[in-house]
Order: structure tokens, then C-alpha cells, then sequence
């Protein structure tokens, strides 16, 4: 079985790359710029990690999306929303958060190029990072998304690409846990909505993984740059 896999080099696209690489041949990691505020960190990680693992990797330009959408996650003059740790689990804040960085179809985007390349490869399968937690605001994390772009999959690449996420059904404490089993090096990976310096753990991407960190119990690594939630 061969693979590739839509890298983020954030929390859920990394342990799904660890655990697909369990389970299959990575051919090719896959990395989106779309002129996201932390393009620049993302594909910093994401190449680190790799060369981490000795493999493929390459940058899809994607500047249209930035152009035909105002979402925080573009521009730089939009708010990012920044939710208290209680907030989380609140679906009218959720709610909220998530309409500030939709991005149009993006998921469905990536993972419809992600299969282009992975039937040009004789790559069966398309590997991305979705979970469960923010699949209640983000309906392109859920399961009958999954199971929605498969069908069309089947029509559209003449070998029934077929795409999934090792991290789906898990919440991000539980994806930790599975990292942490896969040997995942969390120094490496890049979770923040900002591309700056370090983390800034505060946007709700930072938030959702350091309080993913502490009650898994583990330390958060000193590169990320944060001491405190």
C-alpha cells in the first residue's frame, strides 16, 4: 500500500503521517501555501519532519485562496479570535471561531490535489490530519465528509484513490497519546494560526493542542516557545 500524505506539520497531519507510516509506503508528503499567515512556519515544519522521517516532500502554491476569501487566517488586518481554554467546548464560541478562519472548500481542495498526485504516483491512498474534537464546528473533519469524498473519489481517479485519517475519530488528547506511542518528535511540529517567532498559545489551534498536552501529562517542548497557558 502506498500513500501521500496533505502535511501541515501541525498536531493531527503529523501523527497521521507517523501512523501511516506504520501501515504504508509514503511516497510523497504534501504541504498547501495559500498565503496563510503561518505558511512560512507550516512548510518550516512539515519539511523538517520530512527529513525527520527521510521523505518526499513538496509545496503546492495556492495563492487564489487567499484572494477570494477576507478569513483571519489570510489577513493579517482581520482579528484572530483567541478563546479561553473554557471556550473550547463551547459550541456558540466554537461556532464563532470557526466562521473567523474558514477557508472556502479547503480541505476539499487539498485532498481532491492530494489524490491527483496519488494517482499519478500508484498511490492507493491519500492521508490527512481530521479529528473528532473540531469536527463539531469543522464539518470537513467529520466522518461523513470522509466518507462523502471517497464516493466521489471513486468516480473521479481511474484507481479508486481512496482518502483517510488515522486521527479522525480521536480527540486531540487521544492523538497525543498516539504520538506519543509513534515516537513523534513534538519539537518539530508547528500548530499556530500566527507565523511567528514561536507559538503564540493563544488562537484556538495553540489552545486545543497545549490542553491536549496537559492532560495527556506530557511537558510542551521547549522550542515551541510557550510556558504557560
Amino acid at each position: 500500500m502506498k500513500s501521500v500524505v496533505l502535511l501541515s506539520g501541525g498536531l493531527d497531519s503529523t501523527v497521521s503521517l507517523a501512523q501511516a507510516l506504520r501501515e504504508s509506503e509514503v511516497v510523497l508528503c504534501l504541504t498547501m501555501d495559500y498565503g496563510q499567515r503561518a505558511a512560512v512556519r507550516e512548510i518550516a515544519a512539515s519539511r523538517a519532519l520530512a527529513d525527520h522521517y527521510g521523505l518526499n516532500h513538496r509545496v503546492i502554491p495556492l495563492p487564489f485562496l487567499s484572494e477570494i476569501t477576507r478569513t483571519a487566517l489570510v489577513n493579517r488586518d482581520a482579528r484572530l479570535p483567541g478563546p479561553n481554554r473554557e471556550e473550547l467546548d463551547d459550541p456558540g464560541a466554537a461556532a464563532r471561531t470557526a466562521a473567523a478562519v474558514w477557508v472556502p472548500n479547503r480541505n476539499g481542495l487539498f485532498v481532491n490535489i492530494a489524490a491527483c498526485f496519488a494517482e499519478s504516483l500508484g498511490c492507493q491512498r491519500v492521508v490527512a490530519g481530521f479529528n473528532r474534537e473540531e469536527a463539531l464546528t469543522f464539518p470537513d473533519n467529520s466522518v461523513a465528509y470522509l466518507e462523502a469524498a471517497n464516493g466521489a473519489l471513486a468516480y473521479s481517479t481511474a484507481g479508486r484513490v481512496q482518502v483517510l485519517s488515522y486521527t479522525q475519530r480521536l480527540n486531540k488528547e487521544e492523538i497525543v497519546h498516539l504520538g506519543q506511542r509513534l515516537g513523534v518528535p513534538w519539537n518539530l511540529i508547528w500548530s499556530c494560526y500566527r507565523g511567528e517567532d514561536k507559538m503564540c498559545g493563544k488562537c484556538e489551534s495553540c489552545r486545543r493542542l497545549l490542553r491536549a498536552f496537559q492532560t495527556a501529562g506530557l511537558p510542551f517542548p521547549t522550542d515551541w516557545g510557550i510556558t504557560d497557558d
